[in-house]
């Protein structure tokens, strides 16, 4: 019987003991803080204008943010969201790195059935109207309530995201140091095309002067600073020719006085990237031609001080990250 009851005590106390490290291993884990990570979190904003492109407004802004720092507004494609897009691309990673806040808008079906911004509707790409406007106040809000650097505003989206980055540089490029299109379209390529359609799979055919003016027109009296502009655009990439990003170089090249001859002609990541500079020197246009890339934005998972993004639909591993190329010429690292 002693030894029965022995053996019967036994487990209990081995059980007892692992009860109690547990119990001091959550004590201890509940004491530490919280990883600095994990502290940021996507959040929606309401009331942030009269937002009369009806979209919501999302941000991401990193724990502890200074003031003073630079705004990045971030435009989704077709399809995707926010949040989505803003880890895919890297951005909110990058924020994180390197210290800045990001403005995510995000489309609704009641604007767009496939959730694409609408960067070919003349009512939502004027400026003071639509969509435009709305991103506009979205940018405003986010500069009131992060103290920050007015002077530092960045736009860049992919796609349809792409071809709003366009409007937001053509209709208030007093509020954009500078943009960054991948696989979109220039400012007003639907009209001069005739169709959105055409200007996606075929192109407008204007001159690089047609081109300027149209930008020019969306801000009538507005004689600069212009926003610089920087360009992925994939070479197979069938749902936006590459044309494209010529039509782009073109527009923005005149907008600043530049000629369309690139001043550098190299390979960044093993792929063709080309710099054009105005008369004073300034580099005001730059592309970045992604061999063999569909549609979709560049990235490189990975840990590497130039890798970020995550893959998925529409966000393609490259071994190359638009977000980095882009945050690296805007000074933001």
């Amino acid at each position: 019987m002693t030894s029965t009851r022995a053996a019967t005590l036994r487990p209990r106390g081995a059980l007892m003991a692992v009860l109690a490290a547990l119990l001091s291993a959550l004590v201890s884990t509940l004491l530490l803080p919280a990883p600095h990570a994990s502290a940021a979190s996507l959040q929606e904003v309401t009331g942030f204008g009269s937002n009369p492109g009806a979209l919501r407004m999302f941000r991401y802004v990193p724990d502890g943010l200074p003031a003073g720092r630079p705004v990045v507004v971030a435009l989704h494609g077709c399809t995707q969201n926010a949040a989505g897009y803003g880890t895919g691309s890297g951005w909110t990673e990058l924020a994180d790195r390197w210290g800045f806040s990001l403005v995510l808008p995000q489309q609704q079906s009641g604007n767009n059935a496939s959730l694409c911004f609408n960067w070919f509707q003349t009512g939502d790409i004027q400026r003071s109207q639509g969509e435009a406007a709305s991103i506009a106040q979205m940018a405003d809000r986010q500069l009131a309530d992060a103290s920050g650097d007015a002077s530092r505003v960045y736009v860049t989206g992919l796609s349809a995201g792409g071809g709003m980055t366009s409007v937001m540089m053509a209709a208030y490029p007093e509020k954009f140091a500078a943009g960054g299109v991948v696989a979109g379209l220039p400012y007003g390529c639907a009209q001069a095309a005739g169709s959105p359609y055409v200007c996606m799979y075929v192109g407008a055919t204007q001159t690089a002067q047609q081109w300027g003016d149209r930008v020019r027109a969306a801000r009538p009296g507005y004689t600069g600073p212009w926003p610089t502009l920087t360009v992925f655009q994939g070479t197979a990439d069938y749902t936006v020719k590459p044309v494209n990003m010529t039509d782009l170089m073109k527009q923005w090249t005149n907008v600043h006085g530049a000629d369309q001859t690139a001043d550098v002609s190299d390979t960044v990541g093993g792929y063709p990237h080309q710099v054009f500079r105005d008369p004073a020197g300034n580099a005001v246009v730059e592309t970045y031609s992604i061999t063999g890339m569909g549609h979709g934005q560049p990235v490189d998972p990975g840990s590497g001080a130039e890798q970020c993004g995550t893959a998925g639909a529409y966000i393609l591993d490259v071994n190359l990250c638009a977000a980095y190329r882009m945050g690296r010429g805007w000074g933001l690292g």
